[in-house]
C-alpha cells in the first residue's frame, strides 16, 4: 500500500470513527452545542436503541393454536397467516417493537409474542386471544357515504382544534362521534358490512394469470357462502367489495360481473410477496383456529433497567480489561489495537441502532463475545509481525507479511463461528436469534477493524522515526 493511499484511508477511518460515535452518542453532542449556544449547527437526531423486553420490561406470551380443523398440509401456511394477523393486532395496540414468531413444539403449533414496554398486559392478552375475523363489505349508498364523510371531517377538525386541551375535552369529542363513526376504520364511510364473513370461505390460494404472469388470489366458498357471494356480487357489479381482517382493510377489488359457483378471483397490482401475504391472511381469517395462552412471563421496567445497567457495566469492564491486556503485552501496538476497537465499537453500535437490532441480554452477550474475537484477530496479527521482526525484516515488510499470513487463520476461525451463528439464527427462538444476530454483526465488523483499520493505523508509522523504536512496538 502506497503512502499516499494509506493517508487517504487514514482520513476515511478517522471520519468513519467520528461519524459513528456522533450517531451513537448524539445526546452528548447536542448538550455541548447547547452549552456553546451554536445555533447555526443543527442538533443531531437522538434515535434510541431498541431494547428487548428483558431490558425494557414487558411481557412474553406463548399461545397454542387449535389446528384440529385444519388439514396437516395446510397447517404451516395457516399458522403463518395467523402470525401476521396477531402481529397486526399487537402493532395496533401500540407496541411497535413487538416480536411475533411461530414455533413447532412436537405436534403442537405455537405463537410466541414478545411485547416490550407493555403496561396493560391483561388488555393485550384479551385482544390477542381472539380468533382472526375475516369479513366482506360493500359500498355504501352515495348519500349515506357523503353524510358520514362530512361527520368524519368534522371529527378531524374538532380533534385538531383540541390539541393542547385537557384530556376530558378530547374524550368528550371522541364520545360524541363514536356512536356514528367507527373511529378505528378510516374507510368506514365508504363501506358497510354484509352477511358474508370468513366462516364461509373454504380456502384461498395463490395463482398466476397465464397471459401476464401476474399474481392473483382465488377464493373458494362453501355452499352457503357461494349463495351469499353470488347475491353480493349481483348487487355490486361495477362497485368495490372490501375485504377486511380484524377491521383492517387488506383489499378492495372491483366486481366485474356476478359470480356464481362459489369461486372468486382477486386481481390487482400485487407483488408476489404481497399476494402470498394476502392469501395467508385470508386463510387465517377463514379457518377456525382459536388460540389459548399457555405461558405468561412479565418483566417489570425496574428489573429491566437493573439488567441493562449491569450488562453495560460488564461490557465496559470487559473492554477495559482487554485494553489493559493489549497495552501490557503489545505496548504501542496494543494502543493501536485499542483505537481500532473504538472504531469497531462505534460501527457496531451504529448497526445496532440503525439496522435496527432489538437488543436483549442475550444480544448484548453476543456483542461482548465478538469484542473478544476482534482482539483475538489483533493478537494473531501482532504475533505474526513479531515473528517477522525476529528475522530482522524491515518494519514495512513485517507489517505486510504479518497481516497476510495471519489472514487465513482469522478468516477460517471467524467464518466457522459465523456459520454457527447463521444456523442458530435460522433454527433458534427469539433470544437465541438475538444472540446470533449481534454475534454475526460483531464478527463481520471485527474482521473489518482488524484487517483494515489496524493495518491503516500501523502503516501510518511506517517510514517514520517511530518505527525505529523496536521495544515500543512488540
Amino acid at each position: 500500500m502506497s503512502k499516499q493511499a494509506n493517508k487517504i484511508y487514514l482520513v476515511l477511518v478517522i471520519a468513519l470513527t467520528v461519524a459513528a460515535l456522533l450517531l451513537v452518542f448524539p445526546q452528548t453532542v447536542n448538550k455541548l452545542l447547547g452549552y456553546l449556544n451554536w445555533k447555526f449547527i443543527p442538533n443531531l437526531s437522538e434515535t434510541p436503541f431498541k431494547l428487548g423486553l428483558d431490558l425494557k420490561g414487558g411481557c412474553h406470551l406463548v399461545y397454542e393454536a387449535d389446528v384440529s380443523q385444519v388439514p396437516a398440509k395446510d397447517q404451516k401456511e395457516a399458522m403463518q397467516g395467523l402470525r401476521d394477523v396477531i402481529e397486526r393486532r399487537v402493532n395496533l395496540f401500540g407496541v411497535t417493537e413487538a416480536v411475533v414468531s411461530y414455533q413447532e413444539a412436537g405436534v403442537n403449533q405455537r405463537l410466541v409474542v414478545e411485547m416490550p414496554g407493555v403496561k396493560d398486559v391483561n388488555q393485550a392478552i384479551e385482544m390477542i386471544g381472539k380468533t382472526p375475523y375475516l369479513e366482506f363489505k360493500q359500498e355504501r349508498p352515495e348519500a349515506e357515504r357523503d353524510a358520514l364523510l362530512a361527520k368524519q371531517q368534522a371529527f378531524q377538525d374538532e380533534m385538531k382544534a383540541s390539541q393542547g386541551q385537557p384530556e376530558a375535552v378530547v374524550n368528550a369529542i371522541v364520545q360524541k362521534y363514536s356512536g356514528e363513526l367507527d373511529l378505528s376504520d378510516p374507510y368506514y364511510p365508504y363501506f358497510i358490512a354484509s352477511n358474508l364473513t370468513g366462516r364461509y370461505v373454504k380456502k384461498a390460494t395463490l395463482s398466476f394469470d397465464q397471459t401476464a404472469m401476474t399474481p392473483e388470489i382465488l377464493l373458494n366458498f362453501n355452499d352457503e357462502g357461494a349463495v351469499l357471494f353470488k347475491d353480493l356480487t349481483e348487487k355490486n357489479v361495477g362497485k368495490k367489495i372490501a375485504i377486511y381482517i380484524d377491521n383492517s382493510l387488506i383489499s378492495s377489488p372491483v366486481v366485474r360481473e356476478a359470480i356464481s359457483g362459489g369461486n372468486a378471483q382477486i386481481t390487482g397490482n400485487f407483488s408476489n410477496t404481497e399476494a402470498k401475504e394476502l392469501v395467508r391472511n385470508l386463510n387465517a381469517g377463514a379457518l377456525p383456529m382459536p388460540i389459548k395462552l399457555i405461558s405468561q412471563t412479565t418483566v417489570g421496567p425496574t428489573l429491566g433497567a437493573v439488567s441493562l445497567r449491569q450488562s453495560l457495566m460488564a461490557a465496559w469492564f470487559g473492554l477495559l480489561g482487554i485494553c489493559l491486556f493489549m497495552l501490557v503485552f503489545y505496548r504501542f501496538s496494543g494502543l493501536i489495537a485499542c483505537i481500532s476497537l473504538i472504531t469497531y465499537g462505534g460501527i457496531l453500535l451504529c448497526l445496532f441502532k440503525f439496522v435496527p437490532v432489538t437488543l436483549s441480554l442475550a444480544g448484548i452477550g453476543g456483542a461482548v463475545l465478538s469484542v473478544g474475537m476482534a482482539v483475538d484477530a489483533n493478537v494473531l496479527i501482532f504475533e505474526r509481525i513479531k515473528e517477522e521482526r525476529k528475522k530482522n525484516e524491515s518494519f514495512q515488510k513485517s507489517l505486510e507479511l504479518g497481516f497476510s499470513r495471519a489472514w487465513p487463520s482469522i478468516r477460517d476461525s471467524n467464518l466457522t463461528t459465523l456459520l454457527i451463528a447463521v444456523i442458530m439464527f435460522g433454527f433458534g427462538s427469539s433470544f437465541v436469534k438475538g444472540f446470533a444476530l449481534t454475534l454475526s454483526l460483531g464478527i463481520l465488523t471485527s474482521m473489518f477493524s482488524a484487517m483494515f483499520v489496524t493495518k491503516v493505523l500501523m502503516q501510518a508509522f511506517a517510514g517514520t522515526r517511530w518505527e525505529k523504536f523496536k521495544r515500543l512496538w512488540l
